[in-house]
C-alpha cells in the first residue's frame, strides 16, 4: 500500500475502506495502557465513524468506563499465555474469541508486544484487516512493523496505527478525572496545606524501585517546605509505602503531614489525587504515567534502558533522573539485553540507587514553584 499524506512516526499508509468497528489489543498494567492512548486517539481521528473496543483488563474497564475519550467500551481479556497472565481456562478463551468474532470487526490492531502470542490471538478475531508489531518468529498480520525492543512505547504504538492510515493526533495520553472521583479524593487533602506532593515508590520490577530511604529524604524535605505528602500505590505497595512514611517521619520535624494512602484509592480516585497534586514523584511505573495523563508535573526515576522505552517526552512539566548502570553489580550480567535476547539474572539490585535525592528534590521544588502557572490554573 502506498504512503498517505501526513507526518507519522513511520509510514502513514492508506486508510482501509468502510471501517466501522475497530478492536485494539492491549493488555498489561496501567502504564502499558497509558502508552496506547495516543495511538487510540489517532485511530479515532482517522476513523471518526468507527466504534473502538479495547481488549484489555478489568482495571482498564474501571478506568475508561463512563469517561469521555476514544475508547467506546472495554472487553476484559481471558487469561491466556502471552496475552493475559493468570489461571488459564481454554474454554473461556474459546468463548471470548467466539463472542468477538460475532462482532465482525473491520480492523484489529495489535499493540501488545512482539506478537509471538498476541498475533495468533488477534488473527482469531476474524477481522477484515489487521495491523501490529512482529518479531521474526511471530505470525504475520496484514501490515506489520518489526518489533525492536528499544523503542519508546508511545511512539511504537503510533507507528503501528500509521499502518492503518492514522497520523499522530496526540503524543501523550490525556485523561480527566470525573467530578465524583474528585469529590472522593478531596477527603484525603489537607486544606491547611494547599501544596500537595504525591509519591509512588513502587514498581512491578523491584530493580526499578529507587530506595525507600531516598523517597523518604524527599518526602521529609517537602514536608519541611510546608507541603502535604501523600504516598500512593496499590495493595502490593502498602508495606513499601509504610516504610517510606516511617523513614520520612523519623527525619522530619513535622511528620504529621506525611501519610500513606496506598491500597485506599480506586484508579479513578488516584487520578483525582494526582490531578490535585502540584508535583508527583515516582519510579517508571503506572501512577507516574497516569499523573502525566491528568496534566500534573512529574519527576521520574529511571534506569537508562527504561528511559528509552517509557520516559516523558517533554521537560517543561516532566523531569527525569537516570541511572546509567549496564551490568549487574553482583554477577556482571549485561542488563541491556534483558527482555530482548537474554534471560534476566536473578539479582534484584536497585538499578537507580545512584540517583541523588538532593538532585531529585531540586527538580521537585522547581516544578512545585511553577506548577500552577505551567498548568494554566
Amino acid at each position: 500500500p502506498g504512503a498517505a499524506h501526513g507526518l507519522g512516526v513511520g509510514p502513514v499508509l492508506a486508510r482501509f475502506d468502510d471501517v466501522r468497528k475497530i478492536a485494539v489489543l492491549r493488555g498489561g498494567g496501567l502504564g502499558d495502557m497509558m502508552f496506547a492512548v495516543p495511538a487510540i486517539e489517532s485511530l479515532a481521528a482517522a476513523y471518526p465513524e468507527a466504534e473502538i473496543t479495547l481488549l484489555g483488563t478489568d482495571a482498564h474497564a474501571a478506568l475508561f468506563g463512563g469517561r469521555p475519550g476514544p475508547v467506546h467500551r472495554v472487553e476484559p481479556l481471558p487469561y491466556a499465555h502471552g496475552v493475559r497472565p493468570g489461571p488459564e481456562d481454554p474454554q473461556a478463551v474459546e468463548d471470548f474469541l467466539r463472542r468477538m468474532r460475532a462482532e465482525e470487526f473491520d480492523l484489529a490492531v495489535q499493540l501488545h508486544g512482539g506478537g509471538r502470542f498476541s498475533n495468533p490471538f488477534l488473527l482469531r478475531l476474524g477481522a477484515r484487516h489487521t495491523v501490529g508489531t512482529r518479531t521474526e518468529d511471530a505470525a504475520a498480520l496484514e501490515r506489520t512493523i518489526p518489533y525492536l525492543y528499544y523503542q519508546h512505547e508511545v511512539l511504537r504504538a503510533l507507528e503501528v496505527v500509521g499502518l492503518a492510515g492514522a497520523a499522530p493526533a496526540a503524543l501523550q495520553p490525556q485523561l480527566a478525572p470525573l467530578p465524583d472521583e474528585e469529590e472522593l479524593a478531596a477527603a484525603w487533602l489537607d486544606p491547611g496545606r494547599p501544596s500537595l506532593v504525591t509519591i509512588h515508590p513502587g514498581a512491578t520490577d523491584p530493580r526499578r524501585r529507587w530506595p525507600a530511604s531516598s523517597f523518604a529524604h524527599v518526602a521529609a524535605k517537602a514536608a519541611a517546605d510546608g507541603c502535604q505528602v501523600l504516598v500512593v500505590g496499590d495493595e502490593l505497595d502498602v508495606p513499601l509505602a509504610e516504610e517510606v512514611v516511617a523513614l520520612a517521619r523519623g527525619s522530619a520535624n513535622d511528620g504529621g503531614s506525611i501519610r500513606s494512602v496506598a491500597g485506599c484509592l480506586t484508579l479513578g480516585e488516584l487520578s483525582a489525587v494526582l490531578r490535585a497534586s502540584d508535583v508527583m514523584l515516582g519510579n517508571d511505573s503506572g501512577p507516574r504515567h497516569l499523573a502525566q495523563a491528568v496534566g500534573t508535573p512529574t519527576v521520574g526515576i529511571y534506569w537508562a534502558g527504561n528511559m528509552i522505552m517509557a520516559g516523558a517526552l517533554g521537560r517543561t512539566l516532566h523531569r527525569v533522573h537516570m541511572a546509567w548502570m549496564t551490568n549487574c553489580p553482583e554477577c556482571g550480567a549485561d542488563l541491556t539485553q534483558v527482555g530482548w535476547t537474554a534471560e534476566r539474572c536473578s539479582h534484584d539490585f536497585p538499578l537507580t540507587e545512584q540517583v541523588r535525592a538532593e538532585d531529585v528534590y531540586a527538580d521537585l521544588a522547581q516544578l512545585r514553584a511553577t506548577s500552577l502557572l505551567l498548568r494554566g490554573k
